[in-house]
C-alpha cells in the first residue's frame, strides 16, 4: 500500500457512482495515475462495481469499499474482488472483520485514542477524518506518536487547493471525492478533473 501510496498519493472516493459507470470512470482515473479506488456502501449496486472495477483493473490499481460501518459486509467486499475496507469510524469489530477477510482496513478516527484503538485492532492504516474538521498541525504533532510502519490518509475537507498541504504536513495519502467524480459525471469529465488534480500535486516516484 505504501508503494501505491507514493506513486500517488489519491484515494478516489466514488460515492454514488452506477454499475454503468465504473470501468469508464475507473479508466479516466488511471489514465491520470490514480490508483486507489474506493466505491462507498451507500452507492447503487456497490458491490457490482466494486467487482467490475476488480476484474478490469484489479492488477494495476488497489479496489474496495469506503463507508463500511457494519461488520458483515466486509467478506461479502472480498466476496467481490475489493482489497481495502475504508471506514468513517473506528469499529474493532469491522477491524477485525476486514482483517479476517484478508482486505485491509482503513478505520476512521480523529482523536490519539482511536487511532491507538484502531491500531491495537490490528489496522496499519488509518484514515483522518473528517480533515476539515481540524488543523493540520493535527497531523504534525499526532504521527510522531504512533508506532513504526502505520500509515494514514486524509479524508473530508481535502481539495486541489490543499491537497499538497496535508501531503506536506505528513499525510501518506489523500481521499478526494467530488473533485474527481459526481453522480452524473461522464467519464471525460473525471478524466479532466483528474489530470488537474494530479498535475497540482508534489511530484511523486514513480
Amino acid at each position: 500500500m505504501f508503494d501505491v501510496l507514493k506513486t500517488n498519493p489519491i484515494v478516489a472516493v466514488l460515492r454514488g457512482i452506477q454499475p454503468k459507470e465504473a470501468q469508464a470512470v475507473g479508466e479516466a482515473l488511471l489514465h491520470a495515475g490514480i490508483r486507489i479506488m474506493e466505491v462507498t456502501l451507500n452507492s447503487p449496486n456497490p458491490l457490482q462495481s466494486i467487482e467490475i472495477l476488480a476484474k478490469e483493473f484489479g492488477h494495476t490499481a488497489v479496489i474496495g469499499a469506503g463507508t463500511v460501518a457494519d461488520p458483515s459486509d466486509c467478506q461479502r467486499v472480498a466476496d467481490h474482488g475489493g482489497i481495502i475496507c475504508v471506514s468513517p469510524n473506528t469499529n474493532i469489530s469491522v477491524i477485525k472483520a476486514a482483517i479476517a477477510a484478508h482486505l485491509t482496513p482503513f478505520p476512521g478516527f480523529m482523536t490519539p485514542s482511536e487511532a491507538f484503538i484502531a491500531i491495537d485492532a490490528g489496522a496499519r492504516f488509518l484514515k483522518l477524518f473528517p480533515g476539515s474538521s481540524v488543523p493540520m498541525s493535527h497531523i504534525k504533532a499526532l504521527k510522531p506518536t504512533l508506532p513504526e510502519g502505520i500509515g494514514f490518509i486524509v479524508n473530508g475537507g481535502v481539495s486541489a487547493d490543499n491537497a499538497a498541504d496535508w501531503l506536506a504536513a505528513g499525510a501518506d495519502g489523500i481521499g478526494m471525492g467530488s473533485e474527481l467524480f459526481r453522480p452524473g459525471d461522464q467519464a471525460t469529465d473525471v478524466r479532466r478533473k483528474a489530470n488537474a488534480v494530479v498535475a497540482r500535486l508534489p511530484q511523486q516516484s514513480s
